[in-house]
């Protein structure tokens, strides 16, 4: 997915980030890019940095070399009004449970100091679907409507930023779908720039148009998220008629390499894109019915890929 708004103007630009943490190089020298408009993916396996990198961006942390700018500001320099424009939901949102929504919102905005009038929160309840249970008390929501009522909190000072720590995690299918119809609405309705930190990757592939996978502190890979899956390896399955002669004349082959298995009539390759044509034409010259030619590719392969390149 790519924003209507995305820009070449940088929202986030990390340069040479790095902490650690006695022994452990949590975070090394990372350098990413983040730009107006951007729903961008930050992936990466479980220790690889992930949270030491937001809690840095948010300065809960404070590195140990390396520079972030936000806005085209220092971070270091302007840490105040940088934090103005920025709203984060970092793991589970905690709220008053016997209270309602709106009067979470309500005490939520007071702590800010911020002069946020009831028009306003009743906007927000609006943008995330919780309008209708505003006066419910939040113990009564479900673990999905929680979600989007942390959402709601990060939108409270109307950043043009918005950091999002593993939102979806514990959700149901519907309640996933929820959040990424949300996120999608923040970008393209909003007009907010997402920061979104997953490891469901395939909710990422649905929404981000750029990402970075990051493994043990060091940035892998960065880019576009559809230019990055087409220059990966296709897995192709061919379902084949005559399944015995099929891998027997592959084996015979240069094709041999290009195999990964085969079982119940699919044959499993994998190629690139241009290789679909000749390994189909091959087949069939060689008097092999090919039944179907089904190539897949997804975010989920793409990361393990990549992550096992790097370890």
């Amino acid at each position: 997915m790519l924003s209507e708004m995305q820009t070449d103007e940088k929202i986030i630009e990390v340069k040479s980030l790095t902490k650690s943490y006695k022994n452990l190089l949590a975070v090394d020298s990372l350098e990413l890019n983040v730009y107006k408009g951007d729903i961008f993916g930050f992936l990466g396996p479980n220790g690889a940095g992930k949270s030491t990198t937001i809690r840095m961006l948010l300065t809960l942390i404070r590195p140990e070399a390396g520079t972030i700018n936000l806005f085209g500001k220092s971070l270091k320099n302007e840490r105040k009004s940088i934090l103005s424009n920025i709203g984060a939901l970092v793991e589970k949102p905690d709220f008053y449970n016997y209270l309602s929504a709106y009067k979470n919102l309500e005490i939520l905005s007071r702590l800010s100091g911020k002069d946020i009038k009831k028009k306003r929160i009743l906007e927000i309840l609006e943008i995330v679907g919780l309008k209708s249970r505003k006066d419910s008390k939040v113990k009564t929501y479900s673990h999905g409507m929680k979600q989007r009522l942390g959402i709601a909190q990060t939108l409270l000072h109307n950043p043009d930023l918005i950091i999002l720590d593993e939102p979806t995690t514990g959700l149901d299918p519907q309640g996933m779908k929820e959040i990424r119809d949300l996120i999608i609405h923040l970008c393209k309705e909003e007009n907010k720039t997402i920061f979104l930190s997953s490891h469901i990757l395939s909710e990422v592939e649905q929404i981000a148009n750029r990402m970075i996978i990051i493994n043990k502190g060091k940035a892998i890979v960065e880019g576009s998220v559809q230019e990055l899956l087409q220059s990966s390896e296709l897995r192709v399955t061919v379902e084949v008629t005559e399944i015995d002669d099929a891998k027997k004349l592959i084996n015979n082959s240069d094709w041999s390499g290009k195999l990964d298995f085969a079982e119940n009539g699919k044959m499993y390759f994998k190629i690139s894109s241009e290789e679909i044509s000749e390994l189909n034409k091959f087949l069939v010259n060689n008097d092999i019915s090919v039944n179907a030619v089904i190539p897949t590719r997804s975010l989920e392969q793409f990361f393990l890929k990549i992550t096992e390149e790097a370890a």
